[in-house]
């Protein structure tokens, strides 16, 4: 903490620039409406008619910075709490947000125990060959 000129006490230094905590992007929420389970590697992209997410007075610019970072990439959980340099949770309550306003749909990725066994595709393989 510092004091002004008037022993007045800062919480903050002048070097910190304007300080938003994170519950107040997501409005104290630690989930968002529909529950979506955000792994950190899920893809998240932009849905195609999502034209201009800043006239929707409802988002905040957080939201219409992740609509605009996965327009023409898409970009995973993880990657857009590092570009945006906001913790992890917060991004997965703003992106489930943009889930429930149609504004993004997340590609989640294949369980590893739903893959097909390495020792499946060798045989497969072999067969292809023994042909």
């Amino acid at each position: 903490m510092s004091a002004d000129g008037q022993g007045r006490r800062h919480w903050f230094d002048d070097e910190a620039g304007p300080v938003v905590r994170p519950y107040a992007m997501t409005r104290g929420r630690t989930s968002s409406q529909g529950q979506h389970r955000l792994d950190l590697i899920a893809v998240v992209v932009t849905e195609p008619h999502a034209d201009d997410p800043e006239a929707d007075h409802m988002l905040s610019p957080e939201h219409v910075d992740i609509v605009e970072l996965c327009r023409d990439v898409p970009q995973s959980v993880a990657e857009l709490a590092a570009e945006l340099d906001l913790p992890i949770g917060v991004v997965r309550v703003l992106v489930g947000d943009l889930v429930d306003a149609d504004f993004v749909h997340v590609n989640r990725p294949v369980p590893p125990a739903e893959l097909p066994d390495e020792s499946i595709l060798r045989d497969v393989i072999n067969g292809l060959r023994a042909l």
